[in-house]
């Protein structure tokens, strides 16, 4: 079975998402995974799909106004049990170059992945929200490291256990 990875990207308006999944259900596509935002007023899409050809879905995508799909087959996800213990890492403060590299290379030499990111600026606050699996028995070593990279930054940043009913 075909399985694909889906990128949409546009000026924001309301229809999109539902333009987006009923040209990919009139193909038979079901959507095992998908992620959007508003980006400044800008939609962004993912969606792992299964079940339609990427030609097939290309030419579906490609009458909605105004959006850029990309689309390309990928192998479908190696079935792993989760390696890591699942954390929520916060970062507050002020906008400044380099946030985001410097906390996500903390997290990655301390063995950490990162699963989802989020980011906003709210006038000249700087908000980070990451969820990151940690090796088991490591979050404290990854809060030293983080503190340390707080400072350095000038923000706060915080390291919690995620709550393991949230998804």
């Amino acid at each position: 079975m075909n399985e694909l990875a889906i990128t949409v990207i546009g000026p924001d308006r309301t229809g999109i998402v539902a333009d987006v999944s009923e040209a990919l259900a009139g193909l038979g596509a079901n959507l095992s995974d998908s992620t959007m935002t508003r980006l400044r007023g800008h939609f962004a899409m993912t969606l792992i799909c299964t079940g339609a050809a990427a030609d097939d879905v290309e030419k579906a995508l490609a009458p909605i106004s105004g959006l850029l799909a990309t689309v390309r087959a990928v192998a479908p996800e190696a079935d792993t049990d989760a390696a890591g213990e699942p954390y929520l890492v916060s970062v507050h403060g002020a906008d400044r170059l380099g946030i985001v590299a410097a906390v996500t290379r903390v997290v990655a030499a301390a063995g950490g992945n990162i699963t989802d990111l989020t980011t906003r600026l709210t006038g000249p606050l700087y908000v980070l929200i990451a969820e990151v699996d940690v090796p088991p028995g490591s979050a404290d070593d990854l809060a030293v490291r983080l503190a340390v990279a707080a400072q350095e930054l000038g923000v706060e940043v915080t390291l919690r256990r995620a709550e393991s009913d949230v998804l």
